[in-house]
C-alpha cells in the first residue's frame, strides 16, 4: 500500500464513520475556547469541562478577565493542573489580548503565539477550530496514533508529525483529520492495550499488523 493510498483508506474511513466532530472541549465562542486550551494542556478535558461553567460566570469576555487579578483566577481554576502557572498565563494572555489585538482573538498561528500560555499546538487549535484554517495540532494522542497508522515515517518530534500531515491531508478535511485522531487515540487507540478488537482500521494499521 502507498502512502497516498493509506492516507485516502484512513481518511474515507474516518469520514464515513464519523462525519460529525469536533473537540470535546465545551464553549461558545472563540475566547471560551482560548481559556479551555489553555487549561487543557496535561489536564483532561472532562476536569475542564467541569471547570469553565463557573470561570465563565465570573469572567465571561476577554474584557472581564484582562481586569482580573491572578489572586482572583487561581481559586477558580486550582483542580487544574498547574493552576499557578495557568493564571498567570490567563490574566497575561486577556490583558495582551485587550492591548495588542483590541480584544479580538487573532487568526494567524504567528500571532496567536504570542500570547501567554500559548504554544504551537494551542495556536494550531484555534486557527483550526475557529477560523477553519489548514492547521493540525499534534498532541500525544495525534502523535500516538499517526505513528501506529503508518500516516508518519520516522517522526521524532510532534513538529515533525505536524508537517508529515499537513503534507499529506487535504486542506479541506485537516481541521476535522485533527479531531479524529485525537478522538481515536482517546478511546480505540489508547496508548496501553489498544482496543484493537474494536478497531475498523486494522487493516490499515502498521502496529496492528506487527503484532
Amino acid at each position: 500500500m502507498t502512502k497516498k493510498e493509506r492516507y485516502k483508506y484512513i481518511f474515507n474511513w474516518f469520514k464515513t464513520n464519523m462525519p460529525v466532530v469536533s473537540t470535546e472541549l465545551i464553549h461558545e465562542n472563540p475566547y471560551e475556547l482560548l481559556v479551555a486550551v489553555i487549561l487543557s494542556a496535561q489536564c483532561t478535558d472532562k476536569r475542564v469541562n467541569l471547570t469553565t461553567p463557573e470561570f465563565f460566570k465570573k469572567f465571561p469576555s476577554v474584557e472581564s478577565l484582562s481586569k482580573a487579578k491572578i489572586e482572583h483566577i487561581f481559586p477558580l481554576i486550582k483542580s487544574i493542573s498547574y493552576p499557578n502557572s495557568k493564571a498567570k498565563y490567563l490574566s497575561g494572555m486577556a490583558k495582551m489580548l485587550m492591548i495588542d489585538f483590541k480584544g479580538v482573538i487573532p487568526d494567524s498561528v504567528k500571532e496567536l503565539q504570542k500570547l501567554p500560555g500559548v504554544g504551537r499546538k494551542t495556536a494550531n487549535v484555534m486557527a483550526s477550530i475557529v477560523y477553519g484554517k489548514p492547521t493540525m495540532a499534534v498532541d500525544t494522542h495525534v502523535f500516538r496514533v499517526s505513528k501506529r497508522l503508518g500516516l508518519t515515517t520516522n517522526a521524532k518530534t510532534p513538529i515533525e508529525t505536524e508537517k508529515q500531515l499537513v503534507k499529506n491531508i487535504s486542506k479541506k478535511i485537516i481541521p476535522n483529520a485533527h479531531n479524529w485522531l485525537i478522538l481515536h487515540g482517546r478511546y480505540i487507540c489508547i496508548a496501553r492495550k489498544p482496543k484493537c478488537n474494536d478497531c475498523g482500521l486494522t487493516k490499515f494499521c502498521k502496529y496492528f499488523e506487527a503484532k
